[in-house]
């Protein structure tokens, strides 16, 4: 079979397709035919060595596929079962430990960028009965953590505010995730284009950060003055002087993303006037996937894909990703 691999220190121009022989399941394992794989910012950060990682490394934290073969003592799954991966396959449910979040699948293991996986059957969950293998892997990252930063760190009710930030992965589902529950929502972008997509998504105001720098001060007026309930943060340190400056007073800021650095200044004094919250985010658990899924089949959430990749393009894929052009999620379909 195929895989891609990633030589030591990283950069995109170090991946490389790969033969390697797929492995027999042992005790509570099972072999996984993959079909599909979803690019996330960790992912990037993977290959281009932000996140060092071992020599030969196979990228990539999503996958979605086929149980091929059932080994002894499995009995969750069976030959033929549809099954998505888990981010943090240590984490079944509860607040996070540091033991929970170990074993990263293509980062602290060997990921999904294979044709054929054999882990743990812990390592999966059931897939959503409503979707296809690609739409399914833009879920186990990018969707988790939206559902995480909507439900499970607040206490979001139809007709709260969500503003979100941009038109990456995370930022599209969660769009998509709060107006499923009923909440109003303001985007930004800094494209006038990507935001009348984001409009026909639902949401209900959209603001160009490029032309309107004080953002966030905007945003709370469009509230009507009551400041928004939840920010789905993918900016970090360059966009919480804005973010807090949205906020409602009792609101939370959930951070996902830090694509503007890894640390800088905040005004705290203005976060603490408006009692608002910041909440760090890195996916979920397994019990917060399940839930998602069960939200995704009840109401056929469609994710966004971009563009999709064959294995052997997955260079091609973390390029366009570089470029911020995509709309939505960039997967790899084998």
């Amino acid at each position: 079979m195929q895989a891609m691999k990633l030589s030591a220190p990283g950069g995109i121009d170090k991946l490389h397709l790969a033969d390697i022989e797929p492995r027999a399941p042992g005790f509570g394992e099972v072999q996984v035919r993959i079909h599909a794989t979803s690019l996330n910012f960790h992912d990037y950060a993977v290959v281009t060595g932000l996140l060092p990682t071992d020599d030969g490394r196979i990228p990539m934290s999503d996958g979605a596929g086929v149980v091929t073969v059932v080994g002894e003592g499995v009995t969750e799954f069976v030959e033929g079962d549809r099954v998505l991966s888990y981010f943090f396959p240590n984490w079944p449910g509860g607040r996070p430990t540091l033991p929970q979040l170990i074993g990263v699948p293509g980062d602290h293991i060997d990921g999904f960028a294979a044709q054929t996986v054999t882990m743990p059957a812990s390592a999966f969950s059931r897939m959503p009965a409503n979707l296809d293998f690609a739409a399914a892997s833009t879920l186990s990252c990018a969707g988790l953590t939206a559902w995480r930063a909507l439900v499970v760190e607040t206490d979001l009710k139809p007709g709260d505010w969500v503003l979100v930030q941009g038109s990456g992965g995370v930022s599209v589902v969660a769009l998509q995730m709060a107006r499923m529950m009923g909440c109003r929502v303001i985007a930004t972008s800094s494209s006038d284009a990507k935001l009348e997509r984001l409009g026909a998504l639902g949401a209900e105001h959209l603001i160009n950060y490029k032309t309107h720098a004080n953002w966030g001060e905007q945003a709370f007026a469009l509230t009507g003055g009551r400041g928004v309930d939840l920010v789905v943060e993918v900016g970090g340190p360059g966009n919480l002087p804005q973010s807090i400056s949205a906020l409602a007073v009792d609101g939370c800021i959930s951070l996902i993303g830090v694509l503007t650095g890894w640390s800088g200044e905040m005004p705290t004094a203005a976060l603490m006037t408006k009692n608002g919250r910041l909440s760090g985010i890195t996916v979920g658990s397994q019990a917060d996937q399940a839930h998602m899924i069960a939200a995704v089949e009840a109401h056929d959430l469609q994710p966004v894909i971009d563009q999709t990749f064959p294995l052997a393009g997955l260079s091609e894929a973390f390029r366009y990703q570089e470029s911020q052009q995509h709309f939505g999620k960039i997967c790899v379909e084998f």
